[in-house]
């Protein structure tokens, strides 16, 4: 098994939106209506915010890859792209994405230690992520990870108030 990181630009456009879509979709569906998850990839996943995102000297994309095939992908961001804290001494890891069929095989703690190892690099004093309050398979890994909860924020699916538990694993 051939696992490889491979940082994006704006070249990768295509894969990242389809990646977006799909995971998103596959991970949230049968807990949310087909109206708000619409509405949701329709405004958080379309071509031009993914675009504005690739672009963004703040935020970060590594395309995951297994045997040469793209099955996933993280983003970190820093600075003013970080969603809530826009705290100098963090990194925000906003997503671990990963194609259903590949979860379970560890694959997820390859992105979050790539996350945790540019943290450290740059001398950043904690790392921190949101992670839906019904996605207890993601908080347990999360929290085997080294995370801690330390907020909650609200969070909009469509129309439906969700709530986001923010999580912190403060660097050494």
């Amino acid at each position: 098994m051939e696992i490889q990181l491979k940082e994006c630009d704006e070249s990768n456009i295509e894969v990242v939106l389809k990646l977006s879509r799909d995971t998103f979709y596959e991970s949230f569906s049968k807990m949310n209506t087909k109206e708000n998850m619409d509405t949701y990839l329709n405004s958080a996943f379309n071509r031009e915010k993914i675009k504005a995102e690739l672009r963004d000297p703040n935020s970060t994309f590594f395309l995951l890859l297994l045997n040469n095939n793209v099955i996933g992908y993280l983003k970190i961001n820093e600075h003013e792209a970080q969603t809530d804290l826009k705290d100098e001494p963090g990194l925000e890891i906003e997503r671990v994405y990963i194609m259903a069929e590949f979860q379970g095989r560890g694959l997820g703690k390859v992105l979050m230690i790539k996350g945790i190892e540019i943290a450290q690099a740059n001398n950043k004093a904690y790392v921190w992520l949101g992670v839906w309050e019904k996605n207890v398979r993601a908080i347990q890994f999360y929290e085997r990870m080294g995370f801690n909860t330390f907020a909650t924020h609200d969070f909009y699916l469509g129309d439906e108030k969700q709530t986001d538990i923010l999580m912190k694993m403060i660097l050494d």
